[in-house]
Parts: C-alpha cells; structure tokens; sequence
C-alpha cells in the first residue's frame, strides 16, 4: 500500500471508528464487537506508524499519547465558568423564582429546563475549526487547569465534530446551521458506578488510595499527570451547555445543537412547564429505587429557566447564574446532636443502644433515632450523650450514627454507663461477644406479648399496631416498652422497608389519636396478672368514687397514688376480688420498673378519660345484666359493651336466670337458644340502641 492509498484508508479508518464510537458512547448502541473494533484501531495504529507523518491530533489513537506530563498549565476562560446555588425544598423553589421576578420587575412564564445533576467534575472543551484543541477544569472560575490531554482518553467526548442537522428540531434556522470557526462547550466528567466499585477494589488489592466517592474519583483522574492512567479510568462525559450565540432560543435548543455537533448528552433531561413539573422531576429521580437504575451517581437536578433571553437578562449573583439553580436531594448524611441514649430490648432478650436524637432531616425524612449496634460501637466513637454527631441513613433501615464532632465538646457531655440489669424485668445481663442479652430467656417475648396486649382493641385499640410491626420496632430498637410506641415520629417509622411516608403518617396519626383512653380499659392495657376487662371495670368504679371531682378525665399519677393507698382488705371488699387477685394489683403498683412505667405514660401524653356518668346518682342501666352474642352491625362488641357500662349496666359472659337482656346480632350462638329457654328477654341491635337512647 502506498501513501496515497494508506492516506485514504486512514480517513476511512477513522471516520468509520468515529461512527462507532458515537454509536456506542452516546447512542448506547452496539453496531459491531468490542474486539472487532479494537482490530480497526490496531489496523489504524499499524498505518500511522508506517506513515507518522498523517497523524492528525483528532485521530482516535491519539486519545491516549505522548509521555506523561510534568505538570497542568493555566488557562484562562472565554467567560467565566460559574456555580449553581442550592435548593433543598420546594420552598426554596419557589423563593428563587421570586427572587428572578423581583429582580426583573416582571412576572415571567414559568417554563423551565431540567438535567440530572451529575456527581462529577465541571470542564470546557474547546473546537476550533471542528478540531478539539483544548480542554480545562472549572477552577476558580476564572482559571482552570489544562487537561487537554486526559480529556482527550474519553470516548464520549469527540475529537472531531461531525454536523448532524437532522438533529435540529428547529426549521428556520436548521439550513444556515454550520459549525462555527471556535466552539466553546461546557459538560462534566464522570465515572460508572461499576467502574468506580471495580478501580477501588483494585487499588485496595495494591494498598493505594481509596476514593471517598466517584467524584473524587473522576477529579483525582483527571488530573493524573500520566494519560495512560486516566485512559484505564474508563471516565464518561455529557455535555449540557454552549458558550457562544449560535441561534438557540431556549435551553433545549442548546441540546439539540451539542447533540447535532455529535456530543453526548443525557437522555433523561427535558423541558418543564411549571414549578410543579420540576417537583415532580426531581421527586422522581429523588427515589432511591429510581437512581438506582442509573449507572452513575447523582446528586439532585439543575433547573434552568428555558428562555435564553430571561436567562440572559437575570444575569449574575456572586459566582452563580441568577436564573439556574441545583436543585438537590435530601442529604443522606446530617449533623445533630444526642439527646440520649436508651437501651431496648429485642424479642431474643438481645439489648440494642440507640441514640435519641434531636430532630434532623435525612434524606428528606425527619428523623429522631439513630442505632449503635452495640456497646462496643459506643466505646469505639468514644461518643457521649450531649455529643454533636454525623448521622447517616443507607438503605431502608434506621440511621446511624458514624462520627462524633468532639471539638464540639462543652464539657457539659456525660459517660454513657452499660446497664448491668434488663431494663425490662430488672434481671441480670449477661455478655455474648459483642452481644449484651438479657439473661432471662424469655425477657424478650414476654415483651413482645405485653406489647400486643397494649395495643389490642379491649386495651388502647391502635389498630395499625399489628403483632409484625412491633416486632420490627423491637428489632430495629425503636421501641422497648409501650410508652416508646407514643414517643414515635413519622422520620422513625418511614425510613423502614415497606413503610414509606404515607404508612408513616397514617401510623403516627391512630398512635394520636389513642392517646385518650377510658380509665377501665387503661387499667386493663397494663397486662396486671389475673387482670380482666371485668375486673377492670370493677377497680374503675373504685377509683371513680374516690372522688367526685373528676369530671372528664383522671392523671395517671393520681391513679397510682390511689392505687398505692388501698390495702389488699379494701381491694378484697370489691366484688368478685378474692385474695389473689387482690395481691396480684397491690404488689404491681408498688413494683418500681411499674411505677416508672406509669410516669412515663404520664409524660408522654396519655390522657386516661373517666366516664361522663359517674357522676350520676341513679344511672340508666343500674344494676342490669347484658349478655352480647352473635355480630354487630352498627357498633363493635367492645364499644356495645362500654356503653352499658357507662350507663351503670354489667356485661357477662354468660346467660342465667339474673341476665336482664340478651342483645343478639347476626348469626348467634348457644347464648340465644338459652335466653330463649330461660325467657330472658331477647333483643335485636336496633331495639338495644333505643334502650341506650332512653
């Protein structure tokens, strides 16, 4: 082959592994094997170093040439290369477009330009005469570092500008469109994610430097000072924006003319109508299920106003364009403080520290727990109740607690001590490894029982509360007794899988609302032993005619110190309380783990409501027996049976020839057959409301 022949076969080379290239790094398409076109290069090299003299600088194989460098040069911008200030909430959205308005002195039509944000590094790539013959870092915005030379290693970003007019949605100005003598073009270097695992497992293997995130990753490539490094980087490109007035009239236009220029741009960047279709951008690509599908990192989206005459014409604040703005997503590490640090117990007896923390948003969430793992974890961060604390959250577990700031200290800090006894049933704790348990065995599902029994329909009915759920709050150590199920925020709760915000809320929202209780069925949540709804009811009536002065509702430690006043004789004069029974109330409300119990339902809100009838001499239904049998349509048998009590009515269990009443709903059992035999009186729901009416 000659010169003149080699001459056009290079030509041909490289415009066919361009076409390739573009292909694959910016279409996503795969038109011929990876080895197929490592052979086209090879053929491409064998020609040029047979002839050297046709090497041109926009060849593909000099995407990686020449000896390392000594160091970068300084090169000064066109225009300067500026930042983007930061929103992190739709208000701060609305803020900034107040903010352009006022400064304009003109409402403007709210229509917008969205781009992922990518976690990379900022460059410019400068074209002259379509060639690429520089390119440089943002640096201080004025000047920047020349990286000509690694940018040069990346496959996304061309060398040579192959004018694609098609791509030009609009007319008008489509058929003038050329490519200009320079061409000033901005965008940003990134690495895979893939990549990014893979590099830092190799450079862990060679006991060199681990990068903290792909950012870093990208910077620290970008200025290798030897090309063949950053080559073997394998860094990926898009571009988003142009520094020259080539006829767009909006922010998309300038998309479409990088993509015509054969520049890679992302996919998934579009125009928007209003401030609402940004939120619903970002809270889109803000869901972690949704980034994860993307094979690289981001960090929030950059929202431009679409016009380029408003934006022109709101100029500049400091070092950031007035009318664009990132848009960021919910940190996914914050700074708080530790409030305090209590110890659960799991359903294994297992105890987990957990720091109580002032409330923080994390990820978007507001949150007020933080798991230590374990004690040993506590000794590790050398951490102190009063400490100012980084606090992370991956995944759908609760956060954690990575960091402690102790220049922060004031010295006002205090030790966290491990408990030497369960914190549930006072028994000794003893140490597994790491592991702390109670040495109890059956501590942890006693616990879990009681707590079923706290929030069962006959107790403070918390319907959302189902036996699963608990068990994940014990496990996840957001709760160890059931004061804790009132101390929870929705933060605490949304950040768990299969939960999200909505369950949240709608958990938060019944635990709320329980908070008021009847005083029987309060007495009954506390799982005394030998305890029932009945007895229950008959300690209510006791605690009622203690005093006449409590209209509406009681305070828990009023309970306990009428309760702690009576003796096991005057618990014996109660009806239907025998000695047993008797001893099992007096010693539980003199156990201190229970007195503790009661002050912390106190504290955290529980209202106890004493019946609105008791102050009525002569109620309704006094001294009348209810026996329920069969389904309810109008009202739950629970409820049907607080009414009657309210109205000084018994219920029982069972009918005899002392049953006043039998109210029968639908489907009733053996209980019916035998009112009938007995001629007690029968009757059906609607006669039972008109007797409660009455």
């Amino acid at each position: 082959m000659n010169k003149n022949e080699a001459k056009k076969r290079i030509e041909k080379l490289r415009s066919e592994i361009n076409r390739y290239r573009y292909a694959y790094h910016v279409l996503d398409k795969s038109l011929i094997s990876d080895s197929a076109l490592d052979s086209l290069k090879k053929e491409l090299f064998d020609l040029e170093t047979q002839y050297p003299e046709l090497i041109t600088s926009d060849s593909p194989t000099q995407r990686v040439a020449g000896k390392p460098l000594k160091g970068f040069k300084k090169v000064r911008h066109d225009t300067p290369m500026l930042s983007f200030n930061d929103a992190f909430s739709e208000e701060d959205m609305r803020d900034w477009l107040v903010r352009i308005q006022n400064y304009l002195k003109s409402e403007i039509k709210p229509e917008f330009y969205c781009e992922l944000k990518i976690d990379g590094l900022a460059i410019e790539l400068v074209y002259e005469n379509g060639i690429f013959v520089q390119g440089s870092t943002r640096g201080d915005g004025q000047i920047g570092e020349d990286i000509t030379q690694n940018l040069k290693t990346i496959e996304a970003i061309p060398l040579k500008l192959e004018l694609e007019k098609s791509k030009i949605q609009s007319a008008s100005w489509r058929t003038k469109f050329q490519i200009p003598r320079r061409l000033v073009v901005r965008g940003e270097v990134f690495i895979n994610k893939k990549d990014f695992e893979k590099i830092n497992r190799e450079q862990e293997k060679k006991g060199e430097k681990i990068f903290a995130n792909p950012r870093n990753m990208a910077a620290g490539s970008m200025r290798q000072l030897d090309p063949k490094i950053t080559a073997s980087r394998k860094l990926d490109s898009f571009q988003y924006g142009i520094v020259a007035d080539l006829g767009q009239k909006t922010h998309e236009e300038e998309h479409q003319i990088l993509k015509a220029f054969g520049f890679k741009t992302n996919l998934h960047n579009q125009p928007v109508k209003s401030l609402e279709e940004v939120f619903k951008f970002r809270n889109h690509w803000g869901e972690e299920k949704n980034r994860e599908k993307l094979p690289y990192e981001i960090d929030g989206v950059v929202v431009i106003t679409n016009d380029n005459k408003i934006f022109n014409a709101a100029g500049v604040v400091g070092k950031a364009p007035r009318a664009a703005i990132a848009y960021k997503f919910s940190a996914k590490e914050a700074t708080t403080i530790v409030e305090d640090i209590k110890v659960q117990v799991g359903r294994t007896g297992a105890l987990t520290p957990v720091a109580i923390l002032k409330q923080v948003e994390l990820t978007g969430i507001k949150i007020t727990h933080a798991t230590l793992h374990n004690f040993d974890q506590i000794r590790r961060l050398g951490l102190k109740i009063g400490d100012t604390v980084i606090v992370s959250r991956a995944g759908d577990v609760i956060p954690q607690v990575n960091k402690v700031l102790k220049e922060l200290r004031t010295g006002k800090e205090k030790e966290f001590k491990v408990p030497t006894h369960c914190p549930i049933d006072n028994t000794k704790i003893v140490a597994e490894g790491v592991i702390y348990r109670c040495s109890n065995p059956k501590c942890g599902a006693k616990n879990s029982r009681f707590l079923r029994h706290f929030v069962s329909r006959t107790a403070f009915d918390i319907r959302g509360l189902g036996g699963k759920i608990l068990d994940r709050f014990l496990d996840e150590g957001l709760i160890s007794d059931a004061a804790d199920i009132f101390e929870l925020k929705e933060g605490d709760i949304a950040v768990l899988e299969r939960f999200g915000e909505k369950s949240a809320q709608n958990i938060i929202r019944e635990i709320n609302e329980c908070k008021k209780i009847s005083l029987s069925r309060f007495i009954y949540s506390l799982g005394i032993l030998h305890i029932g709804e009945e007895t229950s009811r008959l300690l209510a009536d006791k605690i009622k005619n203690q005093s006449a002065s409590w209209r509406t509702k009681i305070k828990i430690n009023d309970i306990l110190k009428i309760f702690q006043n009576i003796s096991i004789e005057d618990l014996q004069k109660i009806p239907d309380i025998g000695p047993k029974v008797a001893q099992s109330v007096y010693d539980w409300f003199r156990e201190e783990r229970n007195i503790k119990f009661l002050e912390k339902l106190e504290k955290v809100g529980v209202e106890v409501k004493v019946s609105k009838f008791q102050s009525l001499k002569v109620k309704k239904l006094s001294e009348k027996t209810f026996v329920l049998t069969g389904a309810l349509e109008l009202m739950s048998r629970d409820e049907a049976k607080e009414k009657i009590r309210e109205l000084g009515g018994d219920v029982s269990e069972s009918v005899s020839k002392k049953t006043d009443y039998v109210v029968a709903g639908a489907d009733p059992g053996s209980k019916y057959e035998k009112a009938k035999q007995l001629g007690v009186k029968i009757l059906n729901e609607k006669e039972f409301l008109i007797l409660l009416r009455k």
